[in-house]
């Protein structure tokens, strides 16, 4: 027999699976911090008697063999993880930002960054974007390969001048200098169309180093002023700022009037494009090389918001930094995941 017609019933069923859905994932990360504030207390322990009591490196080994044998069914108990523990309780003596951040990230998450990243805020830094953005382990190992912290937020802008608290800041942290455009393989001799083909060719290497919250809308996307045609090199809209950014391209150092043209473009979609809902469009230049002086003064007096970065291409890169982005089959399944991944992490 057929189920009976209910009304509204597929739509109670659906807030019903994602109310489990949820749920679900609350309670993996609820097990997650339990997790981790356990290898943390464990680390805590061995550096404590290590310290008071004088007791060796070998220790590790007995204990490890210990734990396994007391605890068979349970994972993470082999020399190298125990080793790990007392590197976290070192790395974070404070169990309230244990509880509140690095608790917040799955286990081998927080092991990467003890092997990668040795600047305490820089480490700091990398869980914050880790819990904004819900990295993977691989999309984290990508970030500290390109050095995002010491990339993210220090382009050359107006925003305080032109936009409001706390959109200016916003805006500021979400541009890059340089952008790492090491995906792309151009010649010395490419030309701006050339770079703009090539990174519309790999929108989603693109699209993953401009950063979470960009949508590419399109590239030489048309506009008409006065009956004249205009063409913006990219154009893309940001979820996060709820606003434009228009992107213009060039493979020269920066001269002054690249400004102004920007200016005109970012007045231009404020009026054609803009809902009354959207925020002031952002304008971004991405140059070869620019001048730092020469870069604040073409700033300076304009109404709009503009920023100025540059970009490294393969060949440009220090070698530590070449070949270190994904693969396209590893973007496609990273740029697929909606939650972190804790399959393989709660061991």
């Amino acid at each position: 027999m057929s189920s009976p017609t209910l009304h509204g019933y597929d739509t109670f069923l659906q807030t019903l699976k994602e109310r489990i859905s949820s749920a679900q994932v609350r309670a993996a990360l609820a097990v997650n911090r339990e997790l981790v504030l356990l290898y943390w207390q464990l680390g805590c322990d061995i550096l404590s008697r290590q310290q008071q009591q004088g007791w060796g490196a070998k220790v590790i080994d007995r204990l490890a063999k210990d734990l396994q044998k007391s605890f068979p069914e349970m994972k993470g108990f082999s020399r190298t993880n125990l080793l790990y523990m007392r590197a976290f309780a070192a790395a974070y003596p404070d169990e309230q930002f244990v509880q509140q951040a690095a608790g917040q990230i799955p286990w081998f998450h927080n092991c990467t960054l003890l092997d990668k990243v040795k600047d305490p805020q820089a480490r700091r830094w990398y869980i914050e974007q880790t819990i904004q953005n819900g990295w993977s382990r691989s999309i984290l190992t990508h970030q500290i390969g390109v050095d995002l912290y010491h990339r993210q937020g220090v382009a050359t802008t107006n925003f305080s001048k032109t936009l409001p608290a706390p959109q200016s800041d916003l805006a500021q942290q979400v541009l890059k200098d340089p952008y790492n455009f090491d995906f792309l393989s151009l010649g010395k001799e490419a030309q701006e169309r050339d770079l703009e083909a090539a990174l519309v060719d790999h929108i989603r290497d693109f699209l993953l180093e401009l950063g979470v919250g960009f949508a590419f809308v399109g590239s030489q996307f048309p506009l008409q002023v006065s009956g004249k045609d205009y063409r913006l090199d990219l154009l893309f809209y940001h979820f996060r700022l709820h606003c434009f950014v228009v992107i213009d391209l060039k493979t020269l150092e920066f001269e002054p009037e690249f400004s102004g043209k920007m200016n005109f473009y970012v007045s231009a979609i404020d009026d054609l494009l803009r809902s009354p809902d959207d925020n002031p469009t952002i304008g971004m230049i991405l140059c070869k090389t620019h001048d730092q002086t020469i870069v604040e003064y073409a700033l300076r007096d304009l109404q709009k918001p503009i920023g100025i970065s540059t970009y490294q291409l393969r060949d440009a890169l220090p070698e530590p930094l070449q070949g270190r982005l994904p693969t396209i089959e590893q973007l496609e399944t990273e740029l697929n995941a909606i939650a972190i991944d804790l399959d393989d992490n709660l061991e």
